[in-house]
């Protein structure tokens, strides 16, 4: 028998980009209809490296939410902090007491967006903020590619396992990790695998799509992310983990919004804007597994459980009705274009 309905748990999103200014009054709103609570990245120019800038980030995102005409109290940001070289073990401390802190992020320099002020040498220039973070519990969201120019692009996610998430775990074993957006089969099987407190966040576009979607009709920048979409084989091995039950997997958007002109560029930027669509494209991946049972846990319990934070009392509810994605929406002065605009969904979020 055919769903027409599904009601789940309100979920979380454990990975979301909402920039700052216009750009977050453009997009928070469309989070904030789907998700209770979302882990909130600290690339800004300049980056969220003090619990001081933390707080005030988080008190522009609820301004931005007020602003949209929603109630603050409908979406609860976490937020993270930005490590670098030189942060500094009691800063952790002060992110531990603040309460709204809830993660420290990993950005090898150079691998994204926004990631030039990131970690150089993560052991050698941040032991002992590691240390710290496994003494209070302070999860680390690791971003996980290496930048070593000889690497293919297609290989740093699985050269990252080898080169620093092995040697990391040996050293800190009782640090909580967050394996942010994997892509790969090999990273799949490592977090499946591994002993200690490890997990995962899987995107809708990495669910979705292989490496072709790049090239369909001519080269398509809105499918452009990092990490890079994969080969086939890899989009099936992460359909399997995350449609599987296992707790250490559960949903990160990683939406990152761009507007249009600087997706069509001669240096397109990285980042697939799905904060308008989300449970809409995890529905449909799901569905297509033949595992819509599956979504509840992935996209509402996980993540709590790993984060050690309540699981939410609300609900959502996903309705089967063809859902068109706008070609582009308004973006400050600028407008956007989601993640597969213009075409169409089996699932939208109810109303």
């Amino acid at each position: 028998m055919t769903i027409s309905t599904l009601t789940i748990t309100r979920p979380d999103d454990w990975h979301l980009h909402l920039r700052d200014g216009e750009a977050l009054e453009a997009v928070v709103g469309h989070s904030a209809r789907q998700f209770a609570r979302a882990i909130v990245m600290p690339n800004l120019k300049p980056p969220v490296t003090t619990t001081e800038q933390a707080l005030a980030y988080r008190e522009r995102i609820l301004a931005a939410l007020r602003k949209g005409g929603a109630q603050a109290s409908s979406f609860t940001p976490l937020m993270t902090l930005y490590l670098t070289d030189n942060t500094d073990p009691e800063e952790i401390l002060r992110a531990r007491d603040s309460g709204a802190v809830h993660a420290v992020k990993l950005y090898p320099a150079g691998a994204t967006t926004n990631s030039d002020a990131g970690v150089t040498d993560l052991l050698g220039r941040c032991a002992r903020v590691l240390e710290t973070m496994e003494k209070v519990g302070m999860p680390l969201l690791a971003h996980g590619e290496v930048t070593d120019p000889a690497i293919d692009v297609f290989d740093r996610e699985k050269v990252f396992i080898d080169r620093v998430m092995m040697p990391l775990r040996r050293a800190f074993p009782a640090l909580k990790v967050v394996f942010e957006h994997i892509t790969t089969a090999d990273a799949a099987q490592y977090v499946r695998d591994a002993e200690g407190p490890i997990a995962a966040t899987i995107t809708p576009q990495h669910l979705l799509y292989n490496r072709n979607a790049l090239f369909q009709g001519g080269m398509r920048p809105h499918w452009y992310c990092l990490p890079v979409l994969k080969r086939e084989t890899h989009r099936q091995a992460l359909v399997e983990v995350a449609t599987s039950g296992n707790p250490r997997f559960f949903l990160g958007t990683d939406s990152a919004p761009h507007a249009r002109g600087l997706k069509e560029h001669a240096c397109g930027c990285a980042g697939c804007f799905t904060g308008l669509h989300a449970m809409a494209l995890y529905a449909t991946a799901f569905e297509a597994a033949g595992k819509l049972d599956a979504l509840e846990a992935f996209a509402s319990f996980h993540g709590p459980d790993f984060y050690g934070l309540p699981r939410n009392t609300g609900t959502l509810r996903l309705e089967r009705e063809a859902f068109s994605i706008p070609d582009e929406l308004p973006f400050g002065q600028q407008t956007i274009v989601p993640l597969a605009g213009g075409e169409t969904l089996p699932w939208r979020v109810s109303t």
